[in-house]
């Protein structure tokens, strides 16, 4: 019997009973489903966070303070201590220094109270610089940003985020030229930033910038060394080129070694960030979590292929006599077992099929109620789930099969 043969008699076999047959699929529908929706969620998130971190600037490295312990002295005066002051963002703001530093940006940043008349929130607020713009890639999309003038002069102004904006104001009020006060300290509105939404540090539309100079004497003054310089938060540094950021980090490193006397071997109270290792890491992290849930909701595969067996043992039993007619006539074992596991592999295909389209209007519908996310159905996902649908009616179609095809004759013709 040839194999459209075989496959013409299991779709008949399959057809005389078409409700048992939807039920048995039903397991590798909602398997191949949870499989294609969790995958495709987790390439959406793996690509917002890459989105993300690029988006929050180009080239860029992030030079973080580390508390180390400064152990000079005796034990009762060791304390731990931020390293990264103004004078680090000069020096590595100077081309001599670190040539391949386009423009670097300090930040201080803190949780503070913002108030508009009745309204009192919570937020982050970040002291900068006016070049923050260009090395974090973001943008004022009303008014204005922080200038080099209010700096210099220590001004009380603040642009706000547009969620930050939202939730301070009410709709048909205009923020500019509002006063807000952030801890107990009149600041005037004077631009509102571009939407950036969630970043994989928090959302940016909740920040409220003011002027690195004010943010330093007027809401963290406490914040120095013990000699009385300026600390900062993080320093962003643009480099001139991607291929190039392995260097200028080495360069960056080198120059804060030296200015904080670290000896050889010593221990770093800084770390600088790749902007690239962020999302790498970000990438594996999201992959394996992925996997996992892909691997979670394969479960329901094989439960599913549990199910196909069980029936297709019950369809032996109820086809014995067919079975001993078929080799009375001729049909040969072979013709049989293939029989038996075209009918396994369909139901499994056609399940996989009709999975298919339930992962992809899973993915559709998560996509639609997350506004941030789009749930991404990949080839690999689609190919992966069906082969692997198929490989599971394979393999809980071969002892069905093999029972069926190993009937005798004489004692099928003679069941009742």
């Amino acid at each position: 019997m040839s194999i459209v043969e075989s496959l013409r008699v299991a779709m008949r076999g399959l057809s005389a009973n078409k409700l048992r047959a939807m039920l048995t699929m039903l397991g590798i529908i909602i398997g191949v489903g949870a499989v294609i929706t969790l995958l495709s969620v987790g390439k959406g998130v793996e690509n917002l966070i890459r989105e993300q971190l690029q988006g929050a600037g180009t080239n860029l490295l992030f030079v973080v303070p580390v508390n180390v312990n400064n152990n000079t002295g005796p034990p009762s005066t060791h304390r731990f201590e931020p390293s990264l002051t103004q004078s680090d963002y000069a020096a590595i703001s100077d081309p001599f220094n670190v040539p391949l530093v386009v423009r670097a940006a300090p930040e201080v940043n803190t949780a503070a109270d913002v108030t508009y008349q009745r309204n009192s929130l919570n937020l982050q607020v970040s002291g900068v610089t006016y070049d923050y713009q260009a090395v974090r890639n973001s943008f004022v999309g009303e008014g204005n940003f922080i200038s080099d003038q209010d700096v210099a002069a220590r001004s009380r102004v603040a642009v706000l985020g547009v969620r930050a904006m939202e939730r301070l104001f009410d709709a048909d009020e205009y923020a500019i030229g509002r006063t807000i006060k952030i801890n107990n300290i009149p600041f005037e509105v004077i631009g509102i930033m571009q939407e950036k939404g969630g970043g994989a540090f928090g959302s940016e539309d909740d920040l409220v910038y003011v002027p690195l100079t004010t943010m330093q004497e007027r809401l963290m003054p406490n914040f120095r060394n013990s000699r009385g310089e300026p600390l900062l938060s993080t320093i962003y540094t643009q480099v001139v080129a991607e291929e190039q950021m392995d260097e200028a980090r080495q360069q960056i490193e080198e120059l804060l070694r030296q200015r904080h006397n670290i000896q050889f071997r010593g221990d770093d109270d800084f770390t600088v960030i790749n902007q690239a290792d962020l999302v790498a890491i970000f990438g594996q992290i999201t992959g394996v979590i992925t996997l996992f849930l892909g691997a979670i909701a394969a479960i329901s595969l094989l439960v599913g292929g549990i199910g196909i067996m069980n029936i297709m043992l019950v369809s032996v039993t109820e086809r014995t006599r067919e079975i001993g007619i078929r080799k009375a006539v001729g049909a040969r074992r072979r013709d049989i077992l293939l029989q038996f596991l075209i009918e396994a592999m369909v139901l499994s295909l056609i399940g996989g099929l009709i999975g298919i389209g339930l992962g992809w209007a899973g993915a559709v519908l998560i996509t639609s109620l997350q506004d941030d996310l789009t749930a991404v159905v990949t080839a690999q996902s689609v190919l992966l789930a069906t082969g692997f649908s198929l490989a599971v009616g394979l393999f809980f179609g071969i002892y069905p099969a093999t029972r069926a095809a190993g009937l005798n004759p004489i004692d099928a013709l003679r069941y009742e």
